[in-house]
């Protein structure tokens, strides 16, 4: 009898190999949202959201970077890195969030509120963001709006994360596109309250961009990284994750001793984010899919938008890792 050969494990260690090598080849780097499948992941020189690993990039000597990501994050790695040659590890990727206002619609939406600032969600199309006055993340878009000292902000175009800043600045206006994110929207109310009836000692982390009776039910609202961030240090051992599967996934996969869990009736599971594979950064790596290109009008004025941005402190996360709760964190959000 001949033994058998793991033919789908030699394949993956195979490209796993000349990944590596075609890496080296090309002074690149990797980078992987945390969304994307653990496998994208793990081959990764870093992972986070997607500001972040555009910052990371940035600093870097590489010539080339490759994001597993969305078509925006790849446009903001290149608004961040210039010189640098990026690539879209699957160009099929988009947003359906980010699609959801384009310049006509925002030059439309600025043409009714004259002398209004726009504040821009970083999850836009470059060309959007070179409309607005200022980028945000979901970790610092309370301060951006808070650092414009005005009384009426245009949103776009996730209009729950701009019920969010609502929430916390009730002084100012907070206008808002009528955006969402698909994913998150299908965590619900119902799936969350049952999850919470069997693990009533579960802390409850959620992006703000869900919508807002779940976040009513959060200990702790944040972004991506402030979730993961939170879930690491806080000496709590179980908690309901909601915001993107692949939050929860990368959580059991650090840490094994604690337990997450997400609302699974919901499947909140962004496609897009999952349409990368291996394969897909083997032809990046390549060359084999067209570089990210921004035009210089367009270029020069979103790049001022994240400079405004930028220019604010980040927050800071407070949490104490000896604390058995982490409670008083509470829809502080980072």
């Amino acid at each position: 009898m001949f033994p058998t050969v793991n033919t789908t494990t030699n394949r993956k260690e195979t490209l796993l190999a000349e990944i590596k090598a075609l890496k080296a080849e090309r002074n690149a780097v990797i980078l992987a949202h945390v969304y994307e499948r653990l496998e994208v992941q793990d081959v990764a020189d870093y992972r986070g959201d997607s500001l972040g690993l555009s910052q990371q990039a940035a600093a870097t000597q590489a010539d080339m970077i490759i994001f597993c990501g969305v078509h925006f994050m790849a446009e903001t790695a290149k608004l961040l890195s210039p010189q640098k040659t990026v690539y879209l590890a699957n160009p099929h990727a988009g947003c359906p969030m980010a699609d959801m206002i384009t310049p006509a619609q925002l030059t439309t939406f600025k043409a009714q509120y004259p002398g209004v600032p726009v504040v821009g969600y970083v999850n836009t199309s470059a060309a959007v963001k070179a409309l607005c006055d200022s980028c945000c993340t979901s970790a610092n878009a309370v301060d951006v709006v808070k650092s414009l000292n005005t009384n009426q902000v245009l949103f776009v175009p996730d209009k729950h994360l701009g019920a969010y800043v609502q929430s916390q600045l009730p002084d100012v206006e907070i206008i808002c596109w009528d955006g969402f994110c698909p994913a998150h929207l299908r965590i619900d109310l119902d799936d969350l309250t049952a999850l919470k009836a069997q693990h009533p000692k579960a802390l409850v982390l959620v992006h703000p961009e869900c919508d807002e009776p779940v976040k009513d039910l959060a200990d702790y609202i944040g972004s991506t990284t402030g979730i993961l961030e939170q879930a690491a240090v806080c000496g709590a051992d179980t908690f309901i994750i909601c915001t993107e599967e692949g939050v929860a996934q990368r959580l059991t996969a650090e840490f094994p001793h604690k337990n997450f869990y997400t609302p699974s009736r919901s499947q909140a599971m962004c496609p897009n984010m999952k349409m990368t594979r291996l394969e897909n950064i083997k032809k990046a790596l390549l060359g084999q899919v067209p570089a990210v290109e921004i035009d210089a009008e367009s270029f020069a004025k979103a790049r001022h938008s994240l400079d405004v941005m930028m220019a604010i402190p980040m927050p800071k996360t407070t949490v104490s890792a000896g604390s058995a709760a982490c409670r008083c964190q509470s829809k502080l959000g980072i």
